[in-house]
């Protein structure tokens, strides 16, 4: 679907609050949902919510040492807008972030007076992500090669799936709910972050689900 919001480079914001989330991959024209429910990370939708709707997830670097507590983040990170908000009776947001670009880290900034992190982004590298979110989702590769590397990844890890469903998904957008979904480990999802484009990027994918088919689960998921 075409961004009917049309961000321009211009209006893109010289700070942003970012979200340090393990496993939670964020890419441009994906959707992610998030359960909120941290008073830190309250008070960050809060100010978001005020100015633009705009923040960061960026990855945390597991092969990093921790330092004052807090995790390492990897370099690169993507900016979302909160597409959907809603609150919960016992105090939680439910938001929706849809991807809008990545974004270089140029700098940590110091905390928010509300408890959150937040970066300086260097947008410059990935002003093209802003492009394709005008022109709709890319065309995705040919689907034979990637449904048959799906079909026997979603079995060696024992995850359901609608078939029907997914035969019926435009590839571009499959893929890129695929990368954000599936339980690649943190550098894996990093590297489908990288990709220099989506064409790359579906290609790491093809590759990533063939090699996760060809050995056992990984501990604590289903065989």
């Amino acid at each position: 679907m075409v961004d009917p919001f049309q961000t321009r480079p211009e209006a893109l914001p010289g700070e942003i609050p970012i979200f340090p989330l393990a496993g939670a991959l964020l890419l441009p024209q994906g959707r992610l949902p998030l359960n909120i429910f941290e008073s830190r990370y309250l008070a960050m939708v809060e100010d978001a919510m005020a100015a633009g709707r705009m923040l960061g997830m960026v990855l945390p670097d597991p092969a990093k040492p921790r330092s004052g507590g807090r995790s390492t983040l990897y370099r690169t990170g993507c900016l979302g807008r909160i597409a959907s908000f809603s609150e919960t009776e016992d105090g939680r947001y439910l938001i929706t972030l849809r991807g809008l670009l990545r974004f270089r880290v140029a700098e940590e900034l110091a905390d928010s007076p509300r408890g959150y992190r937040r970066v300086r982004p260097d947008f410059s590298p990935y002003l093209a992500d802003l492009a394709e979110s005008q022109q709709g989702p890319p065309p995705g590769p040919e689907p034979g090669p990637l449904l048959e590397a799906l079909r026997g990844y979603f079995q060696s890890q024992g995850i359901e799936a609608d078939w029907a469903a997914i035969e019926r998904s435009q590839t571009g957008p499959l893929v890129t709910t695929l990368c954000m979904i599936c339980p690649f480990e943190e550098a894996e999802k990093q590297a489908l972050l990288e990709a220099p484009a989506p064409e790359q990027r579906a290609q790491m994918l093809v590759a990533l689900l063939r090699m996760g088919s060809a050995g056992p689960a990984p501990a604590g998921r289903p065989s």
